[in-house]
């Protein structure tokens, strides 16, 4: 549940952030009577992501009969969610602080062209992060079949980040958002590991690879599955007490050179001072209610 509950709070807010440079852009433009076609873009990006989530679990549950089929079809889902993860943090940190001054680029441009194409520029600025939203819950939560928890605990975490998102809008909340982006993005490459991990298994389930009784270890008995501690471990990071030795090396070969590369301070362009971490996002986003503020790099 803690793992997507991150999932939904990460997401969401980038999501949450990107509507809110649009609305507060608009509203300084005095372009109010645009704020319709974007939250109907806002809306129809929803609905797809939330169809796209539908689909990928009818597909599991009633199209495939037979379990190997299954399993390949939740392993593949899992090495596109772990892609996904992986292209989003390093893309978000890349990104971040030139994200607000493109996204009001688009806008001036989607304005001059009519309400359709600020709708669509809305709905392609959000529809992003549904997808990969969708895929990486199904992907997080795959074992926990039937239960209800771990879809509440993404919720919980969608929620919390529209009400993180309409606190900085109106400048009632001030967070560094910089770090909580960098903490969630450490955590979210451990999640992924754990995926990857997990799509190994389905993989070596499904007889594509093999080894699946190749232990790497066992320590069940120091390790007692039934205790919280480890529940907690296994649903966060999928850390299980007898992997195989295809799981062990997938979750330490991608975990420990992305988290490396993800924490390494990148190096400032030539001829620039490196810019220090503000309270806005990084500079993606710093909504203040009535206008956006500047840019800050």
């Amino acid at each position: 549940m803690f793992a997507t509950y991150l999932i939904g709070l990460r997401e969401g807010l980038e999501a949450t952030l990107v509507v809110s440079i649009l609305v507060a852009f608009l509203v300084k433009s005095q372009r109010r009577d645009r704020l319709p076609q974007v939250w109907g873009g806002v809306g129809l990006a929803v609905a797809l992501s939330v169809l796209f989530g539908w689909l990928i679990e009818y597909t599991s549950t009633s199209l495939l009969a037979r379990s190997e089929d299954r399993e390949l079809f939740e392993a593949v889902t899992s090495v596109a969610a772990v892609v996904f993860v992986t292209w989003m943090i390093f893309w978000m940190r890349r990104a971040a602080r030139t994200m607000a001054g493109e996204l009001r680029g688009r806008l001036s441009e989607a304005l001059a062209v009519g309400s359709l194409a600020v709708a669509g520029m809305a709905f392609l600025a959000v529809i992003r992060e549904g997808l990969e939203t969708a895929l990486i819950f199904y992907s997080a939560a795959q074992g926990a079949a039937g239960d209800s928890g771990p879809l509440l605990a993404l919720l919980a975490g969608i929620a919390s980040a529209v009400a993180i998102g309409v606190g900085l809008y109106f400048s009632a909340l001030r967070i560094n958002l910089s770090t909580f982006f960098t903490w969630t993005g450490a955590l979210l490459i451990l999640v992924a590991a754990g995926i990857l991990k997990y799509g190994v298994h389905d993989f070596q389930e499904a007889g594509v690879l093999p080894g699946l009784n190749d232990l790497a270890f066992d320590i069940s008995a120091t390790l007692d599955p039934s205790t919280w501690y480890a529940a907690l471990l296994a649903g966060m990071f999928n850390v299980t007490p007898a992997p195989s030795v295809l799981e062990t090396v997938a979750w330490v070969a991608y975990a420990v050179p992305v988290l490396v590369l993800f924490l390494r301070r990148p190096a400032p362009p030539a001829g620039a001072s490196a810019p220090a971490p503000s309270a806005g996002a990084a500079g993606v986003t710093e909504p203040t209610g009535t206008a956006p503020a500047s840019p800050r790099a």
